[in-house]
């Protein structure tokens, strides 16, 4: 691995942090009042809210984790992305109307006018927890590769971040926000596309002729070791296996996920309410949904070239065991030990610690180095300026999300929390009191879930699909249920919530191996992915069920 990270590699990473932070500063006069850091005076054009949606949905979760699901495994987790378009069509017809018409910034006050104040509560409280998990996993994801890169404690990297984001979160409100998303999505397509193009043409020529292969060449390589290794699968299209990550297990999961992102999610919500027009609005999605699908493919095909890269150069596999032993030895407190410098004036550990190192390299999967490949390659392999230019991306992919939930946070602890439940005749100068004070605590949630997040050893994707499906399927369905289900009142979307989130309880103690053998219920054996999913048709199907059966003793007592 490249000792030192060059001087032009410091200028495009500097220049990309100072441009962030006075974007932040320029809009500081335009985020004065609460509905310009909130709303954006509701005057932005849809190609820059689409771009920030774009930026926002990708995360570093994308960036990072997608090539290493398929580095380690196959092309399974794309199918996600496949229900992107069904998703965006009916959140545009169905859900961005009803935001549009009623006006208010927060998402969930159509839930209040529908259900009563508990449900406005209810969805806002759970979408705040949901993203301070969020803040945590991109920001964990984010400081992976800095400390592959440079060698720095992952801790350093995680706090030094979330104090940035919040800062320029905090100044410039949701302009600064979605412009600097706007920059940052194209900072994300360069460096991706700049990082595949320097792979395919690095790879041997199957010939034995020394030098660089043509992009061709490298694209062909690539194609025929991801065939002969079955990387390119979507998985088992088996229809009715549900304790496996299948193709409809995916798909499924895919929908219902992705539409509670365009549908119910405060941050895309207020994308849609900054939108100058409903036409803008629309196409400000449209655009974002456009966009995911083949940039998902791409992330896909770097991981898949790192394999075909990997299967070419096994020491470049040895150097990434290491790189990951070592972290996972300072996780466990066991720090560095040095005895001297080698022939190139590299630091040498003692004999001890190296036998350390090595015992633990030897033991990990590909699995637990699948997440660190494309940052090794970054700090290893790539020219001077270019490397700058892969890392101010990774930090553009985690920063365009954390500033964006950060928002969207402080957002509803003003308008659902202190607005609805302590001061209704608030002055804007209270209010804005409430958004700073909300950001930087936000902020300092997210970063500490993220230091949590050091401990934990699986795959981030791994973590955060599950995650997200049980924080967002009580949310998603008590939309539906209102939608769908008209003679649903309060009483019984309360009734369907507690049943539905039962359920979600048994999949997911189930799932986690806590759910007693022993116990009435059998522990359920479906696929975590399937929470969302299970908990929202439970949650709408008892409502509906209830509903009917409340009309029924209606018309009978009547009678």
């Amino acid at each position: 691995m490249r000792a030192q990270f060059f001087a032009l590699d410091w200028i495009v990473l500097i220049a990309y942090f100072v441009g962030v932070m006075g974007l932040g500063l320029f809009f500081w006069k335009r985020s004065g009042s609460s509905e310009e850091f909130t709303a954006g005076g509701r005057s932005l054009p849809g190609w820059l809210c689409g771009l920030s949606i774009f930026a926002t949905f990708l995360s570093s979760i994308s960036y990072l984790a997608l090539p290493g699901k398929s580095f380690v495994d196959n092309w399974n987790p794309f199918v996600f992305s496949l229900s992107i378009p069904v998703a965006a069509i009916i959140a545009i017809r169905y859900f961005m109307p009803l935001y549009r018409d009623a006006g208010e910034v927060s998402a969930y006050a159509l839930l209040e006018k529908r259900f009563g104040v508990w449900a406005r509560l209810y969805a806002s409280g759970f979408y705040l927890l949901f993203q301070v998990a969020r803040i945590g996993v991109v920001m964990y994801l984010m400081a992976l590769p800095m400390a592959v890169i440079f060698g720095w404690d992952i801790r350093y990297v995680i706090v030094i971040t979330g104090i940035l984001v919040t800062a320029y979160s905090f100044v410039g409100g949701i302009v600064a926000v979605i412009w600097a998303d706007a920059i940052q999505a194209i900072v994300l397509l360069a460096g991706a596309i700049v990082a595949l193009y320097v792979i395919l043409t690095g790879l041997p020529d199957p010939s034995g002729h020394e030098g660089a292969i043509g992009l061709a060449s490298g694209m062909e390589q690539v194609i025929d070791t991801g065939r002969q290794a079955n990387k390119f699968s979507l998985g088992d299209w088996e229809f009715f296996q549900l304790s496996e990550a299948t193709v409809w297990v995916l798909l499924a999961y895919g929908l219902f996920e992705n539409l509670k992102n365009f549908g119910i999610d405060q941050s895309y919500i207020q994308r849609y309410i900054a939108s100058k027009s409903e036409r803008d609005a629309a196409k400000s999605l449209w655009l974002s949904a456009g966009l995911y699908v083949p940039v998902s493919a791409l992330f896909f095909f770097i991981g898949t070239s790192l394999y075909a890269w990997h299967e070419a150069y096994p020491m470049d596999t040895e150097a990434v065991r290491r790189v990951v032993a070592k972290q996972k030895l300072m996780q466990q407190g066991v720090e560095p030990e040095f005895v001297g410098r080698d022939d190139e004036e590299s630091l040498t550990f003692s004999p001890a610690y190296e036998a350390q190192l090595s015992q633990t390299a030897a033991a990990l999967t590909r699995k637990d180095i699948g997440d660190r490949v494309f940052p090794h390659f970054i700090a290893a392999h790539l020219p001077a300026g270019v490397s700058g230019l892969l890392v101010a991306a990774i930090f553009a992919a985690a920063m365009s999300t954390v500033s964006t939930s950060l928002n969207s946070s402080a957002t509803l602890v003003m308008s659902d929390f202190y607005q609805r439940l302590i001061s209704r005749n608030a002055d804007d100068r209270q209010l804005m009191k409430v958004l700073h004070a909300a950001t930087i605590a936000w902020g300092c949630l997210g970063t500490g879930m993220a230091l949590f997040l050091v401990r934990v050893t699986e795959s981030a994707l791994d973590i955060w699909w599950p995650l997200s499906g049980v924080l967002g399927s009580g949310i998603i369905a008590l939309f539906l249920l209102g939608v769908l289900v008209r003679a649903a009142g309060s009483r019984i979307a309360i009734a369907s919530v507690a049943f539905g989130s039962a359920v979600i309880a048994w999949m997911v103690l189930s799932s986690s191996g806590l759910w007693p053998e022993d116990f009435a219920i059998p522990p359920s054996d479906m696929h975590p992915l399937l929470v969302i999913v299970v908990g929202t048709l439970v949650i709408v199907g008892s409502g509906f069920i209830l509903s009917i059966l409340a009309i029924m003793t209606s018309e009978s007592s009547q009678n």
